[in-house]
């Protein structure tokens, strides 16, 4: 698995080590909401946690650990890859609250779009994103994605009902 390389990011290939880091960054009840998570089942990240999403991460071919200055601030990944219709879903997560909004996970999913439509050579990546959470959109549309649906009611979060937009980009659009 390669490394992505950026101005402001460096995305590379998970290991078991990052357990620490993970454990450290712990759990924002703001990022856990933009996530689905209502804020009352926002629970710490033990270090049994941290173990597991590390080991999971360093067994997917398709993750990325997000690095700013050599720390690890977050993820980025494919999922449901299909390669016959070349195509797949995109997630990232950033969990350290001082690195948002500050154009490092636009600078992220820039790296791995390019990586995935000429590497990969994908056609197409899809996002859902909750409708609120309006920083994400505005990366993902910064980014090229556009908003192709909306799924209403998808996620119950802090005892109300919330949708989820479909995002998408196609590989014509972002080399165009």
């Amino acid at each position: 698995m390669v490394c992505l390389e950026g101005a402001g990011v460096r995305l590379r290939p998970a290991s078991p080590d990052d357990a620490k880091a993970r454990f450290s960054l712990g759990t924002d009840v703001d990022i856990a909401k933009m996530f689905g998570v209502s804020g009352s089942d926002v629970k710490p990240v033990t270090r049994d946690a941290a173990e597991e999403w590390a080991q999971g991460q360093a067994k997917n071919p398709y993750a990325w650990m997000i690095d700013v200055e050599e720390r690890l601030i977050g993820e980025i990944k494919l999922h449901s890859l299909n390669f016959q219709d070349r195509r797949a879903s995109m997630a990232i997560a950033i969990y350290h609250p001082a690195f948002l909004g500050k154009g490092l996970g636009s600078e992220a999913i820039r790296l791995l779009l390019r990586h995935a439509f000429t590497e990969l050579e994908l056609h197409r990546i899809g996002i859902r994103v909750l409708a609120y959470n309006e920083r994400a959109i505005r990366a993902y549309q910064k980014c090229g994605f556009v908003v192709e649906g909306r799924e209403r009611e998808t996620a119950f979060v802090d005892g109300k009902w919330h949708d989820d937009l479909m995002m998408g980009l196609l590989s014509t659009e972002f080399l165009a």
